[in-house]
């Protein structure tokens, strides 16, 4: 069994070689790769495994390689190593015989964030290597026609706030590297000009500054404005925002920590309305949502306690405080796989452990561009919360 200690050997030193039979050892998801097809046109070298194997070469023939931490050195591998791992899940052959992946850079970070939670790999870097891995194709387009009608501005400092772009900037130049297309020379201009971006907003490897917090959630959420000049901030709402699995510990921690506070729960409303998990849970949440308005209205501090696992999800009550002029701050919290599983058998609660477990295909972790501050916690009963 590989856990996240075992999993750093893979990593090769400067000079040293992919051990691909211990990738494929740890991550057993790569072996459907071996027979995954790709678009010839963009992968004339065949399947999604030949394409990693071809990536991860490229990756450490990079100068910049060699002059990396053992830390970032970990985090640009991994992300190489499981860019594509969800080319498996998301491969799509049309009428005409054309193949593709959509989606498989967002499902491929879940399926990497399931994996490296399973081995205990540390909550910061784990989320480094699956925000690298989720944009890991941006840079191919940031200069040429944006796919999200976004400014090359624009799409330098968003991805500074979700990855850092001298890692990221290398894992993009190696996955075109890595591969056989007729477009190889322009992609590297494309992603040679994001790095160049990224100097000139001095965000090469952290994120661009923001005169405010403010600033920078409206600036990301499409205002037109300057990141260097803030944003008048009108009074309201002081909202933390929790995020995390069930059992994971939001309770325990919202009582220790906010003390007092109001609550906003879809738990609690459905209690209210004597509904189990996953019954009626649209008149839940309008009960949830009314509350939350009510508080809002009168710029009250409160706690909306939720699972919030999805970014989408996320968003409609990040979007509903921000309306109402409130600072946010989102709390993730999750523990390990055998806490969570304890915690939930003993807890009062509808929710099976096999429908708990099927939640995680769902688990987008928050990232620091949806609200005005980010609080990613381990809670661990080993730590004594």
């Amino acid at each position: 069994m590989w856990n996240w200690k075992n999993m750093q050997t893979l990593a090769p030193p400067p000079g040293a070689e992919v051990d691909f039979a211990a990738c494929l050892d740890a991550f057993p998801q790569l072996e459907l790769a071996k027979t995954t097809p790709q678009d010839p046109i963009y992968h004339a070298e065949g399947d999604v495994w030949k394409h990693t194997k071809m990536v991860l070469r490229a990756l450490l023939e990079d100068e910049h390689y060699a002059q990396l931490d053992p830390h970032d050195r970990e985090t640009v591998f991994f992300a190489a190593l499981l860019h594509d791992v969800a080319k498996c899940s998301t491969t799509v052959i049309a009428d005409d015989g054309r193949i593709s992946q959509p989606g498989h850079s967002r499902k491929g970070a879940v399926d990497a964030r399931i994996a490296l939670w399973e081995a205990g790999a540390p909550v910061l870097q784990r989320e480094a290597i699956c925000r690298l891995i989720s944009v890991h194709q941006v840079p191919f387009f940031a200069f040429a026609d944006s796919r999200r009608g976004q400014s090359p501005e624009f799409i330098v400092r968003e991805l500074s706030w979700l990855a850092d772009l001298h890692l990221l900037t290398m894992l993009a130049r190696a996955d075109i590297l890595g591969r056989v297309c007729p477009d190889v020379g322009q992609v590297l201009v494309n992603i040679e000009l994001v790095r160049e971006m990224a100097g000139e907003e001095d965000c090469l490897r952290k994120p661009r500054a923001f005169a405010s917090a403010e600033t920078a959630v409206r600036y990301f959420r499409g205002a037109q404005l300057h990141p260097d000049y803030a944003l008048h901030e009108a009074p309201g709402s002081e909202v933390i925002v929790m995020c995390g699995l069930p059992a994971s510990g939001k309770n325990t921690w919202v009582e220790r920590e906010c003390k007092g506070w109001p609550v906003v729960s879809f738990d609690d409303a459905r209690s209210e309305l004597g509904l189990k998990h996953g019954e009626n849970d649209g008149a839940a949440a309008h009960r949830a949502i009314d509350k939350a308005r009510s508080l809002l209205r009168t710029r009250e501090r409160f706690v909306w306690n939720a699972t919030h696992l999805s970014r989408q999800m996320r968003g409609k009550s990040v979007d509903l405080c921000l309306d109402y002029g409130a600072t946010v701050r989102l709390v993730h919290l999750e523990a390990t796989r055998g806490e969570l599983l304890a915690r939930n058998r003993a807890r009062d609660t509808t929710l099976t452990n096999a429908a708990l477990l099927g939640m995680l295909h769902r688990w987008e972790a928050p990232t620091p561009t949806e609200a005005h501050a980010l609080s990613l916690l381990v809670n661990s009963d080993r730590e004594g919360k």
